[in-house]
């Protein structure tokens, strides 16, 4: 008795091979579930000319989205906003502009300019845009090793804005052709090593400016960072140490203060600008020069200027290639950080950010920033969980915060002139101490060890290294994990739960028991070229520990192999090859191949290559279940003798 006869008996559901695909209809439907699985063309389906050409200018000016349905409820709401970050965009933009190595005024440019332009294209409705530290940190860490701001501070500045340039190049570039997977390569746990690592090694280097030290390193490495700080103690001066300090025990305390009450974050938000304001009072009062207390100095009045022949400068010279390697790198992490706060603050409001509308938004303001003065912006968590806290309701905080930035730009620089460095290095430490994140590290050691190596790889990378090497080594480590989950993917072997048709893996379920005769394996990913050798020796290490637990027990001996391939999303010609050498290994020991629920990429291609006709249409089933009650009815079946057999009926069978 064949299967045929458990066919007529039992009916079983048989698994059907797909029509075939025109060649252009199949690589439309593959090009669109990989560039476009949000189907962004959806809304333009069924829609007359005129519709279609609304809807395109407002996909990608969102400004025209939301723009009609704006009120001044809404307005009430984003004033107070636009206000609020206001306050806290002056001394952080100027922070971050030290930090990055350019004119103080330049952190103030890039709260004008790119914050318009992220409004009318960006989708979030909670980031505030200006300045970041740790792309500021990037960039300043590579282009100071080809160019000094201090010896050559037009090149470098020039530089800075090339750099600028091409961050936005890149970014609205990943936008446009939709590859934000890129970004995605930066895993949750790079990101956070990555930007403590960076936090540390700004913080050391705050010490400077908080120690009134004079000669300082360029590196920026904590070896270095400590051995130039306890090298010149000879330097240090005790006036801007206790400002600094004492600075900083401020910004702490009203820090917690706002997390312990939440209704009142605003004092958190203004303890920079008031750091400011009191810090410059001070300095005019007291003459701060006089006591080892540098200021500021000069801030020039007026809106952003045009800095186009700046970019051609670069463009004509040797350091291009630096200043997109400086691009480059410090655009990835600002992008990353930008649509990552974005993404935080979308879920806890229940709406929806488009990826590839930030990733365009973000390289658009750039570009156009870089033509006015700006060096890289993105969205800070800092600023932009303030915005949040403050309840923004659109991006018209953003335009707010612009409009201010333009009086202050017009009418205010020059109150800022006598703003001490100290107090510049007390706000840098400040938010420098806020992304240092050590319980999310504690939750990824307990979580996943992987991550926590990756994580703590990007962090020492950072801190004893550079950033560079910090990066690397966490992107490395992330690729190394990814090829070897596709490269050693996971096998299970499957039991019957009693009383039931669902199989599981018997490590996992201790109710899960074995089918006398049957082995059920599952494989837990695609089929390729990077694992087809290690499943086979894996299937064959199954078959061995099988006959040997069967030995052993006296049990059925081993006479079929299903594979569960429900969990097998695709198959290449090395991975047909190895089914196949499986096949034949199988039958020199007088064991069946049974396969059980292939998936349609999968089944297509087994039957374009011949496959099919090697293993038998009727050893393939829609279901685990149906194949064990094959392998069951034909093992009870041949242990029959002939006359026993045709007395059975098909009841007594089942």
């Amino acid at each position: 008795m064949g299967n045929a006869d458990y066919d007529h008996q039992y009916n079983p559901q048989r698994v059907e091979i797909p029509p075939p695909k025109p060649l252009l209809t199949a690589v439309k439907s593959s090009v669109r579930e990989t560039f476009f699985p949000d189907d962004p063309f959806r809304q333009f389906k069924n829609q007359p000319a005129t519709k279609k050409a609304v809807l395109g200018l407002q996909y990608f000016f969102t400004i025209l989205e939301w723009a009609p349905r704006y009120n001044l409820g809404y307005l009430k709401s984003d004033l107070i906003a636009g206000i609020t970050i206001a306050s806290l965009a002056v001394p952080q933009g100027i922070s971050y502009a030290s930090l990055a190595n350019v004119p103080p005024i330049v952190g103030i440019y890039g709260s004008f300019v790119p914050p318009i332009i992220y409004a009318i294209f960006g989708s979030s409705r909670d980031i505030a845009i200006g300045p970041v530290a740790v792309a500021s940190l990037l960039l300043a860490s590579i282009l100071a090793k080809e160019v000094s701001p201090t010896d050559n501070p037009k090149l470098y500045f020039q530089m800075a804005l090339t750099s600028g340039l091409f961050s936005g190049i890149l970014q609205a570039s990943l936008g446009f052709l939709r590859l934000g997977f890129v970004v995605d390569l930066l895993s949750h746990a790079t990101i956070l090593g990555f930007m403590g690592g960076a936090a540390t090694t700004v913080i050391l280097q705050q010490l400077k400016g908080v120690l009134g030290i004079k000669h300082f390193t360029h590196k920026s490495d904590v070896v270095n960072v400590l051995k130039a700080v306890f090298s010149q103690y000879h330097e240090w001066k005790w006036e801007p140490a206790v400002m600094g300090i004492g600075f900083l025990v401020f910004l702490l305390v009203t820090k917690y203060f706002g997390k312990k009450r939440p209704s009142f974050f605003w004092i958190s938000a203004l303890s920079p600008l008031f750091c400011v304001i009191i810090g410059s009072l001070m300095a005019y009062l007291t003459h701060a020069e006089k006591h080892h207390i540098g200021v500021i100095g000069h801030l020039k009045k007026g809106l952003n200027p045009v800095t186009v022949s700046d970019l051609t400068a670069v463009f004509n010279s040797r350091h291009l290639a630096v200043s997109i390697k400086a691009g480059f790198i410090s655009g990835i992490i600002g992008l990353a950080e930008g649509i990552a706060v974005g993404r935080s603050f979308a879920t806890v409001k229940n709406y929806h950010i488009d990826g590839n509308k930030e990733m365009i938004a973000f390289g658009l303001m750039n570009i156009i920033g870089s033509f006015f003065s700006c060096f890289l912006s993105a969205g800070p968590f800092s600023r932009s969980a303030v915005n949040f806290n403050a309840g923004c309701k659109t991006q018209v905080s953003n335009i707010v915060m612009a409009f201010i930035m333009m009086l202050t730009l017009l009418f205010m620089t020059p109150l800022f002139q006598y703003t001490p460095h100290v107090v510049l290095c007390s706000i840098i430490m400040m938010a420098m101490i806020g992304i240092m994140d050590v319980p999310a590290a504690i939750h990824l050691w307990k979580v996943d060890k992987i991550d926590c190596m990756i994580c703590l790889g990007a962090f020492l990378g950072v801190s004893f290294g550079s950033v560079e090497i910090g990066l690397s080594i966490a992107v490395v480590i992330s690729l190394l994990r990814l090829i070897l989950f596709i490269a050693r993917p996971r096998t299970l072997n499957l039991g019957n739960l009693p009383n039931t048709s669902t199989y599981r893996s018997i490590d996992q379920y201790t109710a899960a028991k074995n089918v006398p005769g049957v082995l059920i394996l599952q494989i837990d990913s695609p089929i390729y070229f990077a694992n087809s050798n290690y499943l086979r020796e894996r299937i064959s290490r199954w078959v061995y520990e099988e006959e040997d637990r069967i030995k052993s027990s006296g049990e059925t001996s081993l006479q079929y192999i299903i594979l569960d391939i429900s969990t097998v999303g695709g198959i290449d010609t090395s991975g047909i090859s190895m089914l196949e050498e499986v096949k034949r290994n199988l039958d020199r020991k007088s064991i069946q191949l049974v396969l059980a629920n292939p998936r349609s990429e999968v089944i297509k291609k087994l039957d374009t290559s011949k496959y099919i006709e090697t293993i038998g249409r009727e050893w393939m089933f829609v279901t685990v279940g149906e194949a064990v009650e094959a392998c069951n009815f034909l093992l009870h079946s041949s242990k029959l003798s002939p006359g026993e057999e045709k007395a059975k009926t098909p009841e007594d069978n089942v």
